[in-house]
């Protein structure tokens, strides 16, 4: 078992961050998630994986509340976190949000400096008081996401326009880690950078999965294999698997879960 999966299994001997219950969602006439069951745990990597357009991205932005604007979105059943319904009135979704991490598939930094990307969540969340505290609380967030060696030098004379596709998706990751998130999010964060950016970023997945959780959408098996404590395979709106990653690979318990594995159905 690696250093992921023990501290996965010490994980669920405890009550789960996150627990999702009997959760349907609609885009207007549309029934986009359906029955849906699961749960997240501090720490693991939990992966979403499964067809185009079953559900995967609509499920992670659920977690934290980025449908609450969406035009025609009806949501039912229960996701609470640390025994809260993160529905209830008195929930306040811009705080709840504060405990997300959002990495998205196409990097997106800002055009600010390369300190100004990693400072600004800190900074309006009132985390860091002074200079010196905020130099100290970016750097460790570049070292976090394996870049400060690559940009120390150019902190405040380059912006995040001007790093390669994988510098700026570790980054954004970067930024995300700054407002000091319990939950990272990331929907198909190396989609679009390059096979060495990506074992950079899955490197990075994996160290940021020791100690938060992290859930990632992912289209590619071989890096779910990689990095995921667990998966969950979606299938036209259901979920229909969830388990330890090596148990649903090798025996899968649906045959929709194992045709798609296997790569015959896509």
């Amino acid at each position: 078992m690696s250093d992921t999966d023990r501290n996965a299994a010490a994980a669920l001997d405890t009550r789960p961050l996150m627990e999702i219950r009997g959760l349907n969602l609609w885009y207007d006439d549309k029934h986009a998630l359906i029955d849906v069951n699961f749960d997240l745990n501090t720490p693991e990597i939990l992966a979403f994986i499964g067809p185009s357009g079953c559900g995967k991205t609509t499920a992670l932005k659920v977690l934290n509340r980025m449908h609450d604007d969406t035009r025609g979105v009806r949501i039912e059943g229960s996701v609470r976190m640390e025994g809260r319904d993160i529905h209830d009135r008195d929930v306040d979704p811009p705080m709840h949000r504060k405990r997300f991490g959002w990495v998205a598939q196409k990097p997106n930094p800002f055009a600010s400096s390369i300190y100004e990307n990693v400072a600004y969540g800190a900074r309006i969340h009132g985390l860091e008081r002074n200079r010196a505290e905020m130099d100290a609380h970016v750097e460790a967030c570049l070292r976090r996401a394996m870049l400060w060696d690559e940009v120390k030098d150019d902190l405040h004379r380059k912006t995040g326009h001007d790093l390669s596709g994988g510098q700026q998706q570790r980054l954004c990751v970067a930024r995300a880690l700054g407002t000091e998130p319990d939950v990272l999010l990331m929907d198909e964060p190396t989609g679009s950078i390059d096979p060495i950016a990506t074992a950079k970023l899955e490197e990075l997945m994996i160290d940021v999965g020791r100690t938060h959780a992290v859930v990632v959408v992912t289209h590619s098996m071989m890096e779910a294999r990689r990095i995921a404590t667990r998966v969950a395979y979606f299938h036209l709106g259901r979920l229909l698997e969830v388990g330890w990653t090596a148990d649903v690979f090798e025996r899968a318990q649906t045959p929709e879960a194992a045709s798609f594995i296997a790569g015959k159905t896509g």
